[in-house]
């Protein structure tokens, strides 16, 4: 029962690690060309940020604004929208972004739409002031950023994470969880495809309502601890039937990202290759955290960490949670 017993103990880990990570959400720069030389630029910070901290983006010298400046709240994000002429275009050309103060430690994510259809997708790092937009779109450097958003969404998303726990929690042993996880994979991989090139859409407030119910649903099936259940005998189901949901989830991601319409199936790919990734690390982590945790514990035993105890108020801390987001997502279909 070692397992149960540091259940809760990882939890709270992964609960305090998360909640610094969810600080660290990124600012969206979006800068369309609508005509020859002429850019809709907007930009969002996550509501995290404090209206004091909020940086200024500035375009190259050679581009003038027209108009003033919008500046509001959409969905709780800070919002700025301007209007430039660039007499030379973006292309090869230096923009960036400073902050009255530090950088809180945010990744700034540029979405630079052509009026020939081309796409520029880059990431400026914590740190970093400064960006310059590429000529052309390079197929290592694509990969190389949407490889490291996948993991980083992993890893910023607390609800894809709770899924995963619940699914370890209840395949157990390694094998089960290899096979359990690996069908979680192929679903999600297989909807996020077919949504992201627009073969399959569906409305994304009711997805994530979902996946906060699948939580849910996986946190009242460790509750009851019903050993001859479906979901008890054959995880693999469960985590492929809702992986279909979770893949609708990951391309809601891409789709506010971008996708480079020159390097369309490598940023897809590698997007997709940095979400396993991410998963692998974070099940990684879990296993070690387990193995280290009981061997501290050793045979010890208190009320605290009595075996069935404890697995109970895990369960119930991830239902409370889950239960939180369905309802705030459900309530968010009538706004």
């Amino acid at each position: 029962m070692a397992f149960i017993r540091v259940f809760l103990i990882l939890y709270f880990m992964l609960m305090a690690s998360v909640a610094v990570g969810h600080d660290a959400r990124p600012i969206y720069v979006d800068i369309r060309e609508v005509q020859q030389h002429q850019f809709a630029v907007q930009w969002k910070a996550p509501s995290s940020m404090p209206a004091s901290g909020l940086p200024t983006l500035s375009l190259p010298s050679l581009c003038t604004q027209s108009g003033a400046s919008v500046s509001g709240r959409i969905g709780g994000a800070y919002t700025v929208s301007a209007s430039y002429v660039c007499t030379a275009g973006l292309a090869g050309q230096q923009l960036s972004l400073k902050y009255p103060g530090n950088n809180p430690g945010v990744n700034t994510l540029f979405r630079i739409s052509l009026l020939n259809g081309e796409v520029r997708n880059q990431i400026l790092q914590p740190g970093e002031e400064t960006l310059v937009v590429a000529e052309v779109e390079s197929l290592t450097r694509v990969s190389a950023q949407y490889a490291w958003l996948g993991i980083e969404h992993i890893f910023l998303g607390l609800d894809h994470l709770l899924f995963v726990l619940c699914l370890v929690f209840i395949a157990r042993s390694p094998r089960r969880i290899l096979v359990t996880i690996t069908g979680f994979t192929v679903a999600h991989s297989l909807t996020l495809a077919l949504s992201t090139l627009g073969f399959i859409q569906l409305p994304i407030p009711a997805v994530e309502a979902v996946i906060a119910l699948s939580i849910l649903f996986l946190a009242h099936e460790i509750a009851v601890a019903d050993r001859s259940s479906w979901t008890w005998r054959y995880p693999v189901l469960v985590s492929s039937s809702f992986g279909l949901l979770h893949g609708f989830g990951f391309a809601a991601v891409l789709g506010d990202i971008g996708l480079p319409q020159t390097e369309l199936p490598a940023a897809l790919l590698f997007f997709n290759i940095g979400v396993e990734l991410g998963q692998i690390a974070f099940i990684t982590l879990l296993i070690l955290g387990i193995g280290s945790v009981t061997l501290l514990l050793g045979r010890a035993h208190g009320a605290l960490l009595n075996g069935r105890y404890t697995g109970l108020a895990g369960t119930y801390v991830i239902g409370t949670v889950a239960s939180f987001w369905l309802l705030q997502r459900v309530s968010a279909f009538s706004t």
